[in-house]
């Protein structure tokens, strides 16, 4: 989502008469768009902002904190006086003249949160470094106040973009020559426009919408809540190839008393009931999660809940962190930061390693099959392999060719790690 904002960022800047650079020491504005989930995303900037100090004593350059932290930090911000400018996710329409009135002692900010403004008149400026994939963002904000999550706060309430300006952006980026579109929402299953003169769209209406563009488009989105992915939205799926077959679906905790604890709006059950419809549904759809090992008051009980959960979905891949608590939520006047980070940091290794285990299991299901994957550009280790995506999600390596990115190919797999699939092309 910060790709997508710092996009919408240079497209504003660009029309105001600013150029990027890729150099920081030749830049007369530097600014850093910021995320608040977890402290450690913070902290990188707070180290970061000696750095930025000397390009503004030595050369004059100003320097401002943009997105959530500006949003949450904006007075600590400019207590520091090493800032110049503070703007919030809401209020990017307004940088150039926030820039052009800075002066010596005098900085600028504006953090307002809207109910309306979602950029949808906004071309972004790409800033992809293959020209394959794109982000559009369809809607912010979110309204479900999960007790240990800051996003309310610094985005502010859900609304949902105009179908007709997402299916115009997909359209240009195809032009373009993009290969694929990722969806993004903080929660994309609650998407919906309700105009006054034309029927309501649904998610499972938009990405019906998008998939149309072009069958050579493939669709991604992300991210599901779990009480609200609907089986319309997985009919919908099965029905376009071209709708990859991957869904990401946080679980937070595989423990009920947690889940209620954080505010999450479903059980366990119900969460495993949404995974075996998914598989019925669509057999071969990879599912990822996101997973917080410590939370307040989290037992042992409960952490064994969270492996068995584990182990019953079989997720292909997860982003597992230990919890840190965020100030201003719920979670963080409500209830004591009480597993000390030692016994987090435990739990969170074990399920990391639970989780390659499970990574690899699934990786091996896939040998001897073939996939359709679509190629992003160069092997990081070495430049005469390509890497690319199938359809699930899963990474994929294999020889170049004469292969390019943006192109399709059909590649058996051979061998794999717990992260990558290796094979050759067919």
């Amino acid at each position: 989502m910060n790709v997508a904002d710092t996009e919408v960022i240079f497209s504003l800047l660009g029309k105001a008469g600013y150029e990027r650079t890729e150099v920081m020491e030749d830049a007369d504005a530097i600014l850093v768009n910021t995320c608040s989930v977890r402290d450690n995303a913070e902290q990188r900037i707070w180290g970061r902002i000696d750095t930025f100090q000397k390009q503004r004593k030595e050369r004059g350059a100003v320097v401002g904190i943009v997105g959530c932290m500006a949003e949450r930090l904006k007075d600590k911000l400019l207590d520091t006086r090493k800032i110049d400018l503070v703007a919030g996710p809401d209020s990017y329409r307004t940088l150039p003249a926030l820039l052009a009135d800075i002066a010596p002692d005098k900085p600028q900010i504006n953090v307002l949160l809207s109910r309306e403004e979602t950029y949808a008149d906004i071309t972004p400026a790409r800033i992809d470094k293959n020209g394959v994939s794109a982000f559009i963002s369809i809607m912010r904000g979110c309204n479900n106040v999960c007790s240990f999550c800051v996003v309310p706060y610094t985005r502010g309430t859900e609304r949902s973009r105009d179908p007709q300006t997402i299916v115009a952006e997909a359209e240009d980026v195809f032009r373009k020559g993009y290969k694929e579109v990722t969806l993004l929402g903080q929660n994309v299953d609650s998407y919906r426009w309700k105009p006054a003169d034309r029927p309501e769209v649904n998610f499972a209406g938009l990405l019906e919408q998008v998939a149309r563009v072009s069958p050579e488009l493939r669709i991604r989105f992300s991210t599901s809540n779990p009480q609200d992915i609907s089986d319309e939205v997985l009919y919908t799926m099965a029905r376009y190839e071209n709708i990859c077959r991957h869904i990401h679906l946080p679980v937070q905790s595989g423990s009920d008393r947690i889940l209620e604890k954080m505010r999450r709006r479903y059980t366990r059950e119900g969460y495993l009931e949404r995974v075996r419809r998914i598989r019925e549904i669509l057999p071969d759809c990879g599912i990822t999660t996101d997973v917080i090992a410590g939370f307040c008051s989290e037992t042992e009980e409960d952490h064994r809940l969270t492996l068995s959960l584990f182990r019953e979905v079989g997720f292909d891949y997860a982003y597992m962190f230990y919890y840190s608590e965020r100030p201003g939520t719920l979670a963080a006047r409500k209830y004591p930061d009480d597993v000390p980070l030692e016994v987090k940091t435990r739990r969170l290794n074990e399920i990391i390693t639970l989780q390659n285990e499970l990574s690899l299991e699934s990786n091996r299901r896939d040998l001897g099959k073939v996939f359709k994957v679509l190629v992003e550009g160069p092997s990081k280790k070495d430049p005469e392999e390509l890497c690319g995506r199938t359809s699930s999600g899963k990474m994929c390596v294999f020889p170049a060719e004469g292969r390019r990115a943006g192109e399709y190919a059909h590649v058996r797999i051979e061998s794999c790690t717990s992260a990558t699939l290796i094979g050759r092309l067919v």
